[in-house]
């Protein structure tokens, strides 16, 4: 495949600074820069050091690194941090900007861009007299694939921080359903999912207040995903 011509005038322009900052390894750097402009998606060094790998060429994350980040301070790339992953990175398209949906489940990263949510937040900016140099917005949720894999009702473990879920039963027996509704816990209460995963108990919320359970606990409690389709 060969490179896209913009994607050359990138390699020649790196280059230039390459051997103007004199630094050395110019040949494995350049290697490089080419298989990062050949992948189009979210990548990371790991990532990257795979890609490489397969195409013959094995270099130490490290080096990959240290040069994902030279790549972002010249501006030919995007450093990402999404919720807990490892940094990924970008192309930086010039005069171009985007948004990032992110799939809290399986780690999808979905482009999109709205000019009515531009044309808001510039102005929401101008009425509060700031000048807006830069700005990102990241949508955190669970992709289509994701919904579709997934049941219409699980246990309360199987949901994501974040997400909004309805109570619809409970295993257990009576005694169990008595136990978690007098936590507050009862059929068709709606909570949000603060932390599932991870050391220590469960944490949900309900109406103003935050419940602890262990998992076992909640293993028992059955919920449906409670999806806006109104964007309220």
């Amino acid at each position: 495949m060969s490179m896209r011509r913009g994607h050359r005038d990138i390699y020649k322009q790196f280059k230039v600074i390459f051997e103007g900052e004199g630094l050395d390894r110019i040949e494995e750097r350049l290697a490089i820069l080419e298989a990062f402009l050949r992948t189009e998606d979210h990548v990371s060094a790991a990532e990257l050091c795979r890609v490489l790998k397969e195409r013959g060429k094995i270099f130490p994350e490290e080096f990959i690194v240290e040069n994902l980040k030279l790549f972002a301070h010249y501006g030919f790339a995007r450093e990402k941090q999404f919720t807990d992953q490892l940094p990924r990175y970008e192309h930086h398209h010039l005069d171009s900007h985007h948004d990032h949906l992110i799939c809290v489940r399986c780690g999808a990263i979905l482009e999109f861009y709205n000019p009515k949510i531009e044309a808001l937040q510039a102005e929401t900016a101008r009425s509060m007299e700031f000048h807006d140099l830069q700005h990102r917005m990241d949508i955190y949720g669970l992709c289509s694939n994701c919904l579709r894999a997934r049941k219409n009702i699980i246990p309360l473990v199987m949901a994501s921080p974040g997400e909004r879920v309805r109570i619809v039963g409970f295993r257990g027996g009576k005694g169990m359903e008595r136990r978690l509704t007098s936590m507050g816990l009862n059929r068709d209460a709606e909570v949000e999912v603060i932390k599932s995963s991870g050391p220590g108990p469960l944490i949900v919320a309900s109406r103003e207040t935050r419940i602890a359970l262990g998992f076992g606990m909640a293993k028992k409690i059955l919920v449906t995903t409670i999806i806006d389709t109104h964007g309220t």
